[in-house]
């Protein structure tokens, strides 16, 4: 099935390409175009609007700062911008969160935990040619998806959004986000199936 690339799709790489050029007035197109959808998203996962403003503010300036490094081949700007966005609201959420829990053990008098260290899990040993090849044959699969069910693909795996805040995002209903989500695993199931049989 050939990946067909939507309008909207090339008009957002051409304001990318734009910006990483240093033209200030792309990074307000893209905003006109995306502002809202990223502001919605980061609303869900805030629920505060002035944090949810800021995080988007910081995502569009992560945008801007990295724009020469968009990689179409990885999924759409939208796809991409929603990621930061939902990212930078969880910093937000995180920081908001930290900064009540020290004023509540600074007002009690407690200490603990003000310097608690983050601990990371360990990694598995990485198979790097298995996962190559795995990463080419998923890529290939997901390009051949119909651009609305991708566009879902990309936002629920690759940007870790609740079917909810991809509702929000792509201005949907949350029944059809549903459906396209539920169509386009099906048909990757299908195409990866060999895959699978192979690794398990």
């Amino acid at each position: 099935m050939p990946h067909l690339v939507q309008e909207s799709d090339r008009t957002d790489e051409v304001l990318i390409s734009r910006m990483a050029a240093g033209d200030e007035r792309a990074l307000g197109a893209l905003y006109d175009r995306h502002g809202g959808a990223a502001f919605a998203v980061a609303h869900a996962v805030t629920g505060d609007a002035a944090d949810a403003e800021e995080a988007v503010t910081d995502a569009f300036m992560q945008v801007w700062r990295g724009a020469s490094t968009f990689d179409a081949a990885r999924g759409t700007v939208q796809a991409w911008l929603i990621t930061i966005a939902r990212s930078r609201a969880l910093d937000r959420v995180r920081t908001v969160s930290r900064r009540r829990r020290l004023l509540e053990s600074a007002a009690a008098g407690d200490a603990e935990g003000l310097a608690t260290p983050l601990s990371s899990p360990g990694e598995q040993p990485d198979r790097a040619p298995e996962r190559a090849e795995t990463a080419v044959l998923v890529r290939r699969s997901l390009e051949a998806l119909p651009a609305e069910q991708r566009r879902v693909v990309e936002l629920a795996y690759f940007g870790g959004l609740s079917h909810s805040e991809i509702a929000a995002a792509l201005e949907e209903p949350l029944g059809t986000v549903k459906t396209r989500a539920r169509s386009a695993l099906e048909k990757l199931r299908a195409w990866l199936q060999p895959l699978m049989t192979e690794t398990g």
